[in-house]
């Protein structure tokens, strides 16, 4: 359960973007996505591999540049 903190004066606005941010960080949505549909083990370990080159290749880039 979620509990959010807001002040008196805060508007509901406010306390409604602290209440996405918080269920974002839980990762609810994206486990319930993931669960959605099977994934092979040996596709989750290829897309692994993908994002951690893409994520070297722009750590490479931004070094260089």
């Amino acid at each position: 359960m979620l509990v959010i903190n807001v002040k008196e004066n805060d508007s509901l606005e406010k306390a409604l973007k602290k209440f996405k941010k918080k269920f974002e960080k839980t990762g609810v949505v994206k486990e319930l996505r993931a669960r959605q549909a099977f994934e092979k083990p040996c596709i989750t370990k290829r897309m692994q591999r993908i994002r951690a080159a893409y994520k070297q290749q722009m750590q490479i880039a931004d070094v260089e540049g």
